[in-house]
């Protein structure tokens, strides 16, 4: 018997090529998770009526998920309470997607979104080996003319960037930079590292956690000012430092300025990115 062949489909060639096409779902799935976010938002085990209040669905529809996901690990149950909990399995999952993260990649796609809202300039930096550290450098369309590039050390106590590392990095690590880089500037041990104890240095330090950013007029460059914030791990420590910089007649780099509340908000929204969730750090990591 002779096998038909299925012509082949033809394309609509009017058919737009932007148009977008939703994929294959798995409904009970997406349904699913709002039982394990309600989980994973709650700061102690609920009762199956409070899980099915936050996901928003009847108690005996909820039920079966969460046996579903004990059967695998990702919820568990006190046999005295009733209560439930997410499970080991869950942790599992969290963690691996912890290690997975990549604090730079996550930041740069703020960084290029900040950049591009305000058309100034933003640089990303680390904590590495020598200080603070840029790795990255979005400029507008309109470049500012700094000597500032990707691999520059920033000073730790005259950059303001430098300053927001000071303000949320363990005090001995801060410590041991500043001999460092007096070493290499000055040469020979620092006789001013006890200037890090002084009201002045230790106001500026905890201004910055007050503000959950840094602020500077013409600091270190004269003409050009700048805004800086911290980006969290989920452990609550810096991970990087977003600067955001540009020339002092257009930037007037006010905190609670339209520019200000971007920068702070890309900085969350990397932070949240690494599992940051809880909102900015104003302690002295000691």
């Amino acid at each position: 018997m002779p096998r038909t062949r299925t012509p082949p489909v033809e394309m609509d060639d009017h058919a737009p090529d932007s148009a977008p096409r939703r994929q294959r779902s798995i409904q009970s799935i997406e349904v699913g998770m709002r039982v394990l976010d309600a989980l994973a938002e709650a700061s102690q085990p609920l009762p199956l009526k409070e899980i099915a209040r936050h996901a928003d669905m009847p108690p005996g529809r909820a039920h079966p998920y969460l046996v579903s996901f004990m059967n695998v690990g990702l919820v568990k149950q006190n046999p005295l309470t009733g209560l439930y909990e997410l499970g080991p399995g869950a942790l599992r999952l969290g963690l691996a997607a912890l290690e997975q993260l990549d604090p730079l990649t996550e930041a740069s796609q703020e960084a290029a979104l900040l950049a591009n809202q305000t058309d100034l300039s933003v640089a990303l930096a680390v904590w590495g080996q020598l200080g603070p550290t840029v790795v990255r450098l979005d400029e507008p369309r309109y470049p500012l003319h700094v000597n500032l590039r990707v691999g520059t050390v920033m000073s730790v106590f005259n950059t303001i960037t430098g300053r927001v590392f000071a303000a949320y990095l363990p005090e001995r690590m801060v410590r041991s930079m500043l001999e460092d880089e007096h070493r290499r500037v000055v040469g020979g041990a620092s006789a001013e590292i006890g200037s890090f104890d002084s009201p002045e240095v230790q106001g500026l330090l905890a201004e910055i956690r007050a503000h959950g950013m840094g602020r500077g007029l013409s600091v270190p460059l004269p003409g050009v000012n700048t805004l800086c914030a911290p980006v969290f791990r989920a452990d609550g420590n810096i991970a990087l430092v977003i600067t955001l910089f540009g020339p002092q007649g257009v930037f007037d780099a006010e905190i609670d300025s339209p520019a200000g509340r971007l920068l702070r908000h890309h900085a969350e929204q990397a932070s949240r990115r690494l599992g940051h969730a809880s909102p900015t750090v104003t302690r002295s990591l000691r």
